[in-house]
């Protein structure tokens, strides 16, 4: 099941975060989000309670719990705008207990689907690019293709489209 994300879904988002940012760096990747927990900085936490008010988040449920997030609205500011309407997904984390489960998919799936409720026939998103490039590969799966390549000082960015 897929819902409207609120303020109370904060403290489970940031764990999402925190199991993320855990598993990367386990694996020696902690190009992609640092290795400190989101948990218990103030930045991170006013930018997810952000989206929670912003109205584009949604929480995907396995079982009843909390099981991965998106966040869709206007392109970051980092990233070069689109020449048409568009739908962005300014945020992508799944609960490191649900991996492989599909709920990364179903989440974008259904930024895809929004997309089109929306009358917009474009889906973009921006990720880590750096390291093995896994990532850059699992939007590519997911059925986007690469856009241009960006960087946010030392940070590798890719921009990825998906054509409704």
């Amino acid at each position: 099941m897929i819902r409207q994300g609120g303020v109370g879904d904060v403290g489970a988002v940031l764990s999402m975060f925190d199991g993320a940012v855990e598993f990367l760096v386990s694996r020696g990747r902690e190009g992609q989000w640092g290795s400190r927990p989101f948990t218990g900085d103030a930045r991170r936490t006013e930018q997810v309670r952000g989206w929670a008010e912003g109205g584009g988040m949604r929480v995907a449920e396995v079982e009843g719990e909390p099981a991965g997030c998106v966040v869709v609205g206007p392109a970051h500011a980092y990233v070069t705008p689109a020449v048409e309407p568009e739908l962005y997904v300014q945020a992508l984390v799944i609960d490191r207990r649900f991996a492989g489960r599909g709920v990364g998919r179903a989440l974008l799936d259904w930024a895809a689907g929004e997309a089109v409720r929306r009358g917009v026939g474009l889906l973009r998103v921006d990720c880590y690019a750096g390291g093995d490039g896994r990532l850059v590969g699992y939007y590519e799966q997911c059925g986007f293709t690469r856009v241009a390549p960006f960087s946010v000082g030392e940070w590798p960015g890719m921009v990825l489209e998906r054509r409704l």
